[in-house]
């Protein structure tokens, strides 16, 4: 049993220790901040790939209008900060709480859909929202976006630097996805796993499966809302052009070559469609072109993902102490 509790604190420890600890002590010997800004970037889109993974990866439910959601998080707290001169303590969480609410009013009238019908739905509410975002220029300023110059401010203090942002986004990020970690492995996340493999029979064993499309549509859209508002206050501006459904694709590729239904693959994707364009900055416009190769031959040769759902639960189970627990009976019921 010591061996067992040995195990399962390593990983969370090693990866708090590359989170706040190797990471940004290379960025600061790196002292630029370009390596900050996309360091932030990779934790944003690691959070989104994660709450995406929720409805998709989970759940099953193809969503192609995640970035929209993303999109209302950001703009929600710019114009806070902007306009209503409200800081991060009250835009963050606004943030979330507005994708939420908005996610689960057009989730009412389209979580009666299936399979195709419901990525056509989703498709068109991230458009109509996209759209909104664009023409309301009496409140979101269409097309010129919104500027946020308060930055982060905790309680009245201000804070400076990009080190200290990044452990503010840090620290966000990683409370955000280790909520999202729980849910996914627990009771919780076994029932939207049995929605991915037979909602009929899901609800034949009595399970509603509608109330929990819709939850786990609206708890997808308020971590993605958090999301939007640390692009916003990381950035300082929104526009637009920064959640359009090419951003929607890029989220879901991140979760496909990842390894649907893998949280751990989630990040694993994000990190590799961040990182590599970045890399390839060098080679101009080729590489774009080299990104689709990689994307194209990891999905051909690795059709589950870089880090498939079953790889994925093993490790889970092994490592972080998520593992089956017997009842009084001695019968095994389900995760701890």
């Amino acid at each position: 049993m010591s061996d067992f509790n040995a195990k399962r604190r390593v990983v969370p420890l090693a990866v708090l220790l590359l989170v706040f600890v190797v990471a940004p002590g290379t960025l600061a010997f790196l002292g630029k901040g370009y390596f900050f800004q996309v360091a932030n970037l990779v934790l944003i889109f690691s959070l989104l790939a994660v709450s995406l993974h929720l409805v998709t990866g989970a759940a099953g439910l193809l969503h192609l209008g995640h970035a929209a959601f993303y999109g209302v998080g950001a703009y929600v707290a710019a114009l806070m900060g902007a306009d209503l001169k409200l800081g991060f303590v009250w835009g963050l969480p606004a943030a979330g709480l507005a994708a939420a609410f908005l996610a689960f009013v057009v989730a009412l009238p389209t979580m009666r859909l299936v399979s195709i019908y419901f990525a056509v739905a989703t498709l068109a509410i991230g458009q109509m929202i996209g759209t909104v975002l664009l023409n309301w220029v009496a409140v979101t300023k269409g097309p010129n976006g919104v500027m946020l110059f308060s930055g982060i401010k905790l309680f009245g203090f201000a804070v400076k630097g990009p080190l200290a942002v990044y452990f503010v986004v840090a620290v966000v990020v990683v409370a955000s996805i280790w909520v999202l970690h729980r849910l996914s492995h627990s009771y919780y996340g076994n029932a939207l796993r049995s929605l991915r493999e037979d909602d009929q029979c899901a609800d034949a064993m009595g399970i509603d499966t509608v109330r929990l499309k819709i939850e786990v549509f609206t708890v997808s859209a308020f971590f993605a809302g958090l999301a939007g508002a640390l692009w916003a206050y990381t950035t300082g501006y929104v526009s637009p052009g920064d959640f359009n459904f090419s951003n929607s694709i890029l989220i879901l590729a991140m979760v496909v070559v990842g390894g649907l239904g893998s949280l751990p693959g989630a990040i694993v994707g994000a990190m590799l469609l961040i990182l590599l364009p970045e890399v390839l900055r060098g080679v101009g416009d080729l590489r774009n072109i080299l990104v689709g190769i990689v994307m194209f031959v990891s999905i051909l040769f690795l059709p589950r993902g870089l880090f498939g759902e079953v790889s994925a639960l093993s490790f889970v189970r092994r490592t972080l102490g998520v593992r089956w627990t017997s009842a009084p009976s001695d019968r095994e019921v389900g995760w701890r």
